[in-house]
């Protein structure tokens, strides 16, 4: 709905990963650096983590839009509790395969046929493995098997496993060693700094044609950096609802105490034991802040942020839902006037 109001093209904060709005932060760019440098290598494993909301997805999908298809048949599957049978099948329908009551061993024979397939094609097989930490200890270990495909001294598969933090302690687990020995990098994406994060904003408008309307004042950038502690998604969440704000207010200039009203609306609504306070002042206190962060408290704070995605999304449906019939009354009523 802001969208008609400031003039834009499009939407700005979708919450959807969306290569098109891919930012190069330190941290993306040298995650992205490190799949490129392991698709150049064209073997073993690469690992990029992250927490809930930092863009692993969108550099994923970034990589995978920047492929040469005549060089590489990649796939992607996202990881949802799946164990060692659902693992082999789930890379199967990746690449298109018929794995419907298919046994273990034809399943794992037609895999590994069409890998070397495109091996004798001159062609190489990328697997990308999102929300990596799901992954059961059996389904790591199918992974770690079909790595071991080759064809004379070149492997058939390279996979890429992107996760959450949680995926860096199973890493490190005795259970994950030979699967650790085939890692020839990993990495670690870690929040946006206070100027990346008012950089990330103004790229993401500027994409949708902004023209300063509305105009955000210097420190409320540093405020929502603050709020968000430069995760790109809670970014995108807080953005799109002191934009809706804005519109609501038929306002166009967007400052602090509009970022404060918006991340007291967002608490309220997500739970009480979400510790950010937002007062009077300047400052905003973030879970980062807080020195008592126990694992347990890390994990409520990310089923929350799951949630509060869901409600967006709930919100961001409604609200297209409401714009498009208001449209069509609209547009009813001016064809009854033209009569």
């Amino acid at each position: 709905m802001y969208e008609a109001y400031y003039r834009l093209s499009g939407k700005p904060f979708q919450l959807n990963p969306d290569p098109a709005f891919y930012f190069g932060s330190k941290g993306h760019s040298r995650a992205f650096a490190y799949l490129q440098y392991g698709l150049h290598q064209g073997e073993g494993f690469i690992v990029i983590t992250g927490e809930i909301g930092a863009g692993k997805t969108t550099i994923a999908r970034s990589l995978m839009e920047q492929l040469d298809r005549s060089q590489v048949v990649a796939a992607q599957i996202v990881s949802t509790q799946l164990d060692a049978d659902d693992m082999l099948r789930s890379v199967g329908v990746a690449f298109g395969l018929p794995v419907s009551e298919v046994p273990k061993s034809m399943l794992l024979a037609s895999i590994e046929a069409f890998l070397c397939q495109h091996a004798v094609d001159r062609k190489r097989a990328l697997l990308i493995v999102d929300e990596a930490q799901n992954l059961t200890p059996r389904a790591v270990e199918e992974l770690r098997m079909l790595s071991n495909f080759q064809l004379g001294d070149q492997a058939l598969l390279q996979s890429f496993l992107v996760g959450q933090p949680e995926l860096r302690t199973m890493m490190q687990s005795p259970s994950m060693q030979q699967l650790s020995q085939r890692v020839i990098a990993s990495y670690h994406l870690g929040p946006m700094d206070a100027a990346e994060t008012q950089a990330y904003i103004e790229h993401r408008l500027r994409h949708v044609g902004w023209k300063d309307d509305p105009n955000f004042t210097p420190d409320t950038f540093a405020l929502i950096h603050s709020v968000t502690g430069g995760i790109p998604r809670r970014i995108n969440t807080l953005c799109n609802r002191l934009m809706l704000a804005g519109f609501l207010g038929e306002k166009h200039q967007l400052d602090t105490s509009d970022v404060r009203a918006i991340a007291n609306e967002m608490r309220a609504e997500i739970g009480s034991d979400l510790h950010v306070t937002v007062s009077g002042a300047d400052h905003v206190s973030t879970p980062a802040e807080h020195a008592s962060v126990t694992p347990a408290y890390e994990l409520s704070v990310r089923r929350l942020e799951e949630r509060m995605e869901r409600i967006e999304r709930t919100v961001g449906a409604t609200l297209d839902l409401l714009s498009s019939v208001l449209h069509r009354d609209e547009k009813k009523a001016g064809n009854v006037g033209e009569r």
